[in-house]
C-alpha cells in the first residue's frame, strides 16, 4: 500500500543531494510520531532475519515545472509518494501526516494539501511488469565469468553477470521476510535506462549507482503486491528501486 502525498512549495528547484536522501529520516520521523513503537523496532531491528527496512518511495515529482538543463526543478505543486507492504507502517504514515502541515524534505518545505491512500494493483495473473522510477541499485559477489573477483566494490548493473540472479534473490528474502510465498522469479529485463548515481546520505555523501529497468516478474498474487509497495533491488529505504504505478 502507499501514501501519496500533494503539496505545493515555493522553491525553484531541488539540489541534486536532497532528490532523494531526505526520504528516508523523513519516513523514520512519520513513523516515530505516528507508530512509534513500530518504528524503533523497524529502526533497530528491521524485518525478518535480514533485518530488512520494509519501505521504500519515490522521489518529488513536479508535474508543472518547467524544465532546466542540469537543475531538479522544482516549482509549483507536486507529489511524494511513501509505501510498505506492512499495513501498519502506512497508517503509522498517515496518523503523523494528518497533524503535520509541512513537510521538511531536507531544506526545502512541502506544504502538504492532500494525503491519499492508493492500493497495490492484484496482479491476480500471477505476472507483473515493474518500470522504477529510480535507479535500481544491487550489490553482487564482484567476480567475473571465471570466477575471480574482478573489482572490491561489487555494485553491478543491469545487464552485468549476476545481477538477474540477485535481484531475483533480493526478491524472494523480501517475500520470505513478509511470510509470503517466495517463489518468485525474474522473468525477463525488458529496458534499461541509462546508469545514474544519487545521494542517499546527509552532505551529498554516500552515492549509490544503479539504473531504471523494466522486468517481469511472476509469483503468488499476493507477493507482487507487496513487492510494489516495497521497491526492487536493494536500499529502498533510500528511495532507490522505487516502481511507479
Amino acid at each position: 500500500m502507499r501514501l501519496r502525498v500533494s503539496f505545493h512549495t515555493g522553491a525553484q528547484e531541488l539540489p541534486w543531494e536532497e532528490v532523494l536522501a531526505p526520504g528516508r529520516a523523513l519516513s523514520y520521523a512519520l513513523l516515530e510520531r505516528g507508530a512509534p513503537e513500530l518504528g524503533k523496532a523497524l529502526h533497530r531491528n528491521g524485518l525478518g532475519s535480514h533485518g530488512l527496512a520494509p519501505f521504500g518511495y519515490g522521489a518529488p515529482v513536479f508535474p508543472a515545472a518547467r524544465r532546466r538543463r542540469g537543475v531538479y526543478a522544482a516549482e509549483g505543486p507536486g507529489v511524494v509518494e511513501f509505501g510498505s507492504p506492512l499495513i501498519a507502517v502506512v497508517e503509522g504514515w498517515a496518523a503523523a501526516l494528518a497533524a503535520i502541515p509541512v513537510l521538511a524534505w531536507g531544506a526545502t518545505a512541502f506544504i502538504v494539501d492532500t494525503v491519499e491512500p492508493v492500493e497495490a494493483p492484484k496482479f491476480e495473473s500471477g505476472k507483473a511488469v515493474f518500470r522504477t522510477e529510480t535507479p535500481v541499485v544491487m550489490k553482487c559477489s564482484g567476480r567475473d565469468d571465471s570466477g575471480a573477483r574482478a573489482h572490491r566494490q561489487a555494485w553491478c548493473l543491469p545487464g552485468e553477470p549476476e545481477w538477474d540472479v540477485y535481484v531475483q534473490s533480493n526478491l524472494r528474502r523480501k517475500a520470505a521476510a513478509l511470510r509470503l510465498d517466495p517463489e518468485v522469479t525474474l522473468e525477463n529485463v525488458g529496458w534499461i535506462g541509462p546508469k545514474r548515481s544519487f545521494a542517499v546520505g546527509s552532505g551529498g555523501g554516500g552515492k549509490k549507482p544503479g539504473a531504471r529497468v523494466e522486468v517481469m516478474v511472476s509469483g503468488a498474487p499476493e507477493t507482487l503486491s507487496a513487492l510494489h509497495s516495497w521497491g526492487l533491488g536493494q536500499a529502498n529505504s533510500t528511495g532507490m528501486g522505487w516502481i511507479g504505478a
